[in-house]
């Protein structure tokens, strides 16, 4: 007899990543998981490197050196910073440590699905507040619609910032009203893992929210432009007690020990962030601008990639079929409840024109 789980379980719908097979075509060029454009920096690649001849060695379990070398980059307390097996697992350890049964959480209708997933393995009631229209187009996270939805259970609050899948960036003022307009019980979780790629002046990932309010966390991650995703480093800022809490909860030797190593390594790599920025904010221009030419509504974006809204389901599934006839992999946004958008991570130069190629003869 089958042990049955938690009926919660089931009600799961389960994670499905980008595409990175097309049956047929040899070159496959991926830009379905926001990547980083450039791969891995060359110093993280020699830090794997040396970190296998000592792969029999359990790593640190307190990730001291990555923590205080994010402290020393970022310019913060590292005594306030948690690592954890990609953001993913410290949203999941969120979840389980200040949600579970009889409780709610709350994120923005088109918000991370690991927010929803999570929320709902803990046992907790997951509320989707529909989104607004954003400036300049696409949509947005409605903050009086949040605030609205909170109930004497909500436990958490999820924001990205800017957002996947939508790419849109709310100003820090938004951010400071939701976090005054929620109760002190309510954790509000900022989710920055595009950090680095935002633009618009005056961003604040939410380092100064965190500092100004005891419960907050601001969420990060070397997965997009420090290219390790295949490493599951992220990483979390909070006040102290939280980090306890999270400490308390994660396991004992959560992050590898070639995956500190590589990030340590990727926040001292030379220029390479700066190199990133410059070539992902002028290809997210030119691309946008290309295919807003060849009439695809894009949505503005700060992050690394496009959502590109072609008005119906067909018409994206369209689209779709021609980038794979090319042997591009995107990502369709049913999932997300945006079934005729198309996302598309910026990747090299070669890449991007190659997608403008694709869809503006389209």
């Amino acid at each position: 007899m089958t042990v049955p789980p938690r009926p919660a379980i089931l009600s799961i719908e389960p994670y499905v990543g980008g595409e990175s097979k097309i049956p047929g075509v040899n070159r496959i060029i991926k830009l379905s998981s926001n990547e980083g454009a450039f791969g891995p920096p060359p110093g993280a690649i020699e830090a794997i490197a040396r970190a296998a001849r000592e792969a029999h060695r359990y790593p640190d379990g307190n990730a001291r050196a990555l923590r205080e070398a994010i402290g020393a980059r970022f310019g913060l307390d590292p005594a306030r910073i948690v690592c954890g097996n990609g953001s993913d697992e410290l949203i999941t350890l969120l979840c389980l440590a200040y949600a579970g049964e009889g409780s709610e959480v709350i994120m923005s209708a088109y918000g991370f699905m690991m927010y929803d997933i999570t929320g709902r393995a803990s046992g907790a009631r997951v509320l989707k507040v529909a989104e607004v229209p954003a400036e300049g187009g696409g949509m947005q996270a409605d903050i009086d619609g949040i605030l609205a939805a909170v109930g004497p259970r909500t436990r958490l609050v999820f924001l990205t910032n800017p957002n996947n899948p939508t790419g849109t960036l709310l100003p820090n003022a938004e951010l400071a009203r939701l976090r005054e307009g929620l109760r002190d019980d309510i954790l509000l979780v900022l989710d920055s893992a595009y950090a680095e790629y935002v633009t618009a002046p005056g961003y604040d990932p939410g380092e100064a929210l965190v500092d100004a309010a005891g419960n907050t966390i601001m969420l990060r991650t070397f997965s997009k432009i420090f290219g390790l995703g295949g490493m599951r480093v992220g990483w979390g800022y909070a006040p102290a007690d939280i980090i306890d809490v999270l400490n308390r909860a994660r396991g004992p030797f959560n992050v590898a020990a070639a995956s500190q190593a590589a990030a340590i390594a990727a926040l001292a790599e030379p220029g390479w962030v700066e190199r990133s920025v410059a070539h992902n904010s002028a290809w997210r221009e030119r691309m946008s601008a290309a295919l807003r030419g060849a009439g695809i509504d894009v949505w503005p974006s700060q992050t690394n990639f496009i959502l590109c809204d072609f008005g119906a389901p067909e018409a994206a599934r369209a689209a779709d079929e021609r980038l794979k006839a090319r042997g591009l992999i995107v990502r369709g946004m049913g999932g997300y409840g945006l079934p005729r958008c198309l996302r598309i991570t910026i990747g090299t130069a070669e890449e991007c024109q190659m997608v403008i190629d694709a869809l503006a003869a389209g």
